[in-house]
């Protein structure tokens, strides 16, 4: 007799807009601090988003693609043979294992792969226990243009691994949501109620798409982002699940600072969350570097904004007082993996740093980590 998991992947069910319940088919939207198969990146090419900066801006890329080769496979979309060659061999440059390394030619706009590349379910079955979300997305509220090659990434890579995609049919982006792998999703007011997304649906119906899609059992929102944050408030640049039942997020030591009450706001909410069986989560508090200012423009600087992989975490550092306190706190909270500072001063003047770059691969149960 056929599963019902099995009909859902081999029926066109999952491309539906209406109807469809992730969990009736026992999937669920890991952690990023869960194990990765892989992790997909979007090599930087365009120059309005690092305005004379782009050449400064490859190396720090490479070096954190490079590192990432050494624990897992790494996905970069290339817009061209010639950009593959140069990316291949800057990564060589830089120490990557290239045997580790996967170039696609599927051309994109711009490099955030975290809100443009597509994200991940997965499922305890022995077969088909990758399901790909694809999203919508619209720069942000169409705040650039084009997008439509960014748009269309999530379709190609998952043609290339061969794995049923769902498409929702609305407008999210990874930097706009958090989980802790068991069903909590954190995101903000800010950004996911912006009527420059979905001004058609309001805040009940949003919460039905992340349920529905996400799996979302409890759904915790948060306020305002940080200034200057082009994307109205993306949760990854301010508050992250270290674990399932840990959260760290930034807090502002000047009162007079812009940023200063929306994250006081933010970590009074926090502390009013509670999980299903009435324990409340951990909080860790991690600083803020001092304002980071690029050409009159206060950029969106937060060491909130680092990656997760297998084996380390991966932060943004500014030259800062507080480079070191952060990466210490950091290490605290991952105790079995190597915290990594990358230089992000000049990488954040695109209006966002490692976490918006990346998107991660979860491992499925069928495949074994490298």
């Amino acid at each position: 007799m056929e599963s019902k998991a099995s009909s859902f992947a081999q029926s066109n069910a999952y491309e539906n807009t209406s109807g469809i319940d992730v969990r009736e088919f026992g999937y669920r939207f890991p952690g990023e601090f869960e194990a990765h198969e892989a992790t997909w990146l979007s090599w930087p090419h365009n120059p309005n988003t690092w305005p004379g900066l782009l050449n400064r801006i490859v190396p720090i890329f490479a070096e954190f693609a490079a590192g990432l080769t050494h624990e897992e496979y790494v996905h970069i979309n290339v817009n061209t043979i010639k950009m593959a060659k140069d990316v291949r061999k800057i990564i060589k440059e830089k120490g990557g294992n290239l045997g580790r390394l996967m170039l696609h030619q599927f051309p994109t706009n711009d490099a955030w792969c975290r809100d443009h590349g597509p994200c991940f379910l997965t499922r305890e079955e022995e077969v088909d226990s990758l399901l790909l979300l694809d999203w919508e997305y619209n720069a942000w509220g169409r705040k650039y243009s084009p997008f439509h090659l960014d748009n269309a990434i999530p379709d190609q890579i998952a043609n290339f691994l061969a794995i049923p995609s769902n498409r929702p049919g609305i407008v999210m982006e990874g930097g706009a949501i958090e989980t802790n792998g068991q069903g909590i999703l954190m995101t903000t007011k800010g950004c996911l109620l912006n009527p420059n997304r979905n001004p058609h649906l309001n805040k009940q119906q949003i919460e039905g798409y992340l349920e529905r899609f996400y799996g979302a059992k409890q759904i915790w929102w948060l306020g305002d982002g940080l200034v200057g944050d082009d994307t109205d408030g993306h949760i990854d640049d301010m508050t992250r699940f270290v674990s399932a039942r840990t959260i760290i997020s930034a807090l502002e030591s000047n009162s007079k600072d812009e940023n200063y009450k929306a994250l006081q706001e933010n970590w009074e909410r926090l502390n009013g969350f509670y999980f299903v069986d009435g324990s409340k989560p951990e909080l860790v508090a991690l600083p803020m570097p001092s304002p980071v200012i690029y050409q009159g423009q206060r950029l969106p600087a937060s060491y909130a904004n680092f990656y997760i992989s297998n084996d380390s975490v991966w932060v943004p550092i500014f030259d800062d007082l507080n480079d070191q306190p952060a990466l210490g706190i950091l290490q605290d909270c991952f105790a079995d993996k190597v915290v990594r500072g990358i230089h992000a001063r000049e990488l954040v003047c695109g209006l966002g740093a490692l976490h918006c770059l990346s998107q991660q691969q979860p491992v499925s149960q069928h495949q074994i980590r490298p």
